[in-house]
């Protein structure tokens, strides 16, 4: 019979119990079995086997945990401490009190860009999936532009706005023929200085690339926005 202690100690995840953890890490970050594919480089029946218990291999747990952001790639194949229930419900509300949710937008135009950049006060730029060379370069471009073009936005005339749109629109455009896009919101949150500082309200822009055709509909982020 086995003892409590033995319970917790570190074995090998069964296939059941990978999928219970896979399928809670990717329910934690909101993402959909198709942005877990894309993101960890396996297609997506390879993650739908995997999440229903079916046998994976080492290669398929490394790029799963590579996905998620483990230090240890071989997080999922080496001895793991299996989590109960109510450890599991914990580090979801864990996550969720470090995170939160913004809807976002899919960015298809340069206005659309140049508007999210004006209105805001700061940007975070990422990327969903590591980016080929080619893609990196034109994501790159759009960052640069778009922080430069917010710092002194409202130096610029209706006129000159109009040109700012044609040339993100451009960059959107080159970034597409590589196969990828960009989604944005604008989150407001107060931040404090100092204690005794009057809170100020900070609007910051976040966009992030995406494949073609996989782009979400909400995005997680740390609830602590750091500026500087």
């Amino acid at each position: 019979m086995e003892t409590a202690q033995q319970a917790t100690q570190p074995r090998n995840l069964t296939p059941e119990e990978l999928a219970l953890l896979v399928r809670s890490f990717r329910e934690m970050r909101q993402w959909s079995q198709e942005q877990l594919a894309e993101i960890s480089g396996l297609s997506g029946r390879t993650v739908q086997r995997t999440e229903k218990g079916e046998p994976s291999s080492v290669d398929t747990r490394r790029a799963l945990a590579r996905a998620f952001g483990a230090e240890d790639i071989d997080m999922f194949n080496k001895p793991y401490l299996i989590p109960t229930a109510e450890e599991m419900a914990a580090a979801k509300e864990q996550f969720e009190k470090e995170h939160v949710t913004l809807q976002v937008e899919r960015v298809t135009t340069g206005k659309q860009l140049g508007k999210l950049s004006e209105m805001a006060s700061a940007s975070l730029f990422s990327e969903a999936v590591s980016l080929p060379p080619a893609a990196e370069a034109q994501f790159a471009r759009l960052a640069d532009y778009c922080r430069e073009y917010a710092d002194c936005a409202e130096l610029y005339s209706a006129v000159d706005k109009l040109g700012v749109y044609e040339d993100l629109g451009g960059i959107l455009a080159d970034l597409a023929k590589e196969g990828f896009s960009v989604v944005g919101t604008i989150r407001y949150a107060e931040v404090h200085w100092g204690k005794a500082a009057k809170a100020v309200e900070m609007s910051t822009l976040y966009v992030v690339a995406f494949p073609a055709g996989k782009e979400p509909d909400a995005i997680a982020v740390e609830r602590a926005v750091r500026y500087g």
